[in-house]
């Protein structure tokens, strides 16, 4: 994963086999704002993923972030809940978000994509190094999430978290966690090809429709498929809805 060199950590370099969570932020259309809106965005970026992990009993301090303008990545302390990250973390972010949007006009508001992973990541001399790192990047730039969040007009954040995050956390249930509120893609990006499970905090999944690869321009749409059509993704007696 290349970087900018400014990394705030405060921990020593990492062995190549620390498993951390790994995720990061991305702002929605960034380029639409002019130098002073994305003074502003970036502002309130820091601040609502500052404020959700406070509300969440974690301490973004801990973090090793990477900024990059539109978007943080952060490698958060070893032994951080995955259960929380997803479950109250997200909530509170995407409360932080509607409740900033909600003071703003529609062109000044912000909307994210936050993508989530976990596993290998180490320190490098730009930034991090290691799959995970490699892996939410591809997950925040899926052309399937992008058009997950651009469907969904009601809500300010989307998330997409991998298939391991799902397997171990999601499908089992754990602290309330629905499994119907994902939705599956397939991402491949740069040599990277995985599955990946996107939610949209407040809306239904079933309104939102299916997330198709983009059309060559002048070229045939693939036909809808009626809801009752919708393929199921079954596995171990729980249900998410494929892409």
């Amino acid at each position: 994963m290349t970087s900018q060199p400014t990394v705030r950590s405060g921990d020593k370099p990492w062995p190549d086999n620390d498993r951390r969570i790994c995720l990061a932020a991305d702002i929605e259309q960034y380029s639409r704002f002019d130098t002073p809106g994305q003074r502003t965005a970036q502002a309130q970026l820091a601040r609502v993923l500052r404020t959700a992990a406070e509300l969440s009993g974690l301490d973004h301090g801990t973090w090793s972030v990477q900024p990059q303008g539109d978007m943080e990545f952060a490698v958060l302390p070893a032994g951080t809940s995955e259960q929380l990250v997803l479950g109250e973390y997200v909530t509170h972010l995407a409360a932080e978000l509607g409740g900033y949007n909600a003071t703003r006009r529609p062109a000044g508001r912000m909307r994210l994509r936050l993508a989530i992973d976990t596993g290998v990541a180490a320190t490098a001399a730009l930034g991090f190094s290691g799959p995970a790192p490699i892996a939410v990047a591809r997950y925040l730039n899926a052309p399937e999430v992008k058009r997950a969040l651009a469907a969904a007009g009601s809500t300010s954040l989307a998330v997409v978290i991998s298939d391991r995050l799902y397997q171990d956390v999601v499908r089992l249930r754990l602290h309330g966690h629905d499994p119907e509120q994902y939705r599956r893609i397939h991402v491949e990006q740069k040599g990277f090809a995985g599955y990946g499970w996107v939610r949209l905090p407040g809306v239904d999944p079933q309104d939102v429709g299916e997330f198709r690869p983009d059309t060559p321009e002048g070229g045939p749409r693939p036909p809808a498929r009626a809801a009752a059509e919708r393929p199921s993704f079954v596995q171990q007696d729980v249900h998410g809805t494929a892409v």
